[in-house]
């Protein structure tokens, strides 16, 4: 008996996206990794998250943060 193979259903694998939880609206994203970075943007969180235009890492304001504090 011969079996004809099936065609498989793709799964495509997306890239790691690097989530970090923080605690103030305004954070510094330099891509983490060192002199392989990217240059230092800073990054202002309207409504619960933000994600780098460099390298796509994830910014999630933690729930019950507040703004106090910051300069």
């Amino acid at each position: 008996m011969l079996l004809q193979a099936t065609n498989p259903v793709p799964h495509p694998q997306l890239g790691h996206v690097e989530t970090i939880v923080v605690d103030h609206r305004k954070v510094a994203c330099d891509g983490g990794l060192g002199a392989l970075g990217h240059p230092r943007v800073w990054l202002t969180i309207g409504g619960h998250q933000t994600v780098c235009p460099y390298c796509s890492r994830l910014f999630v304001l933690q729930p019950g943060a507040s703004d106090a504090g910051q300069h």
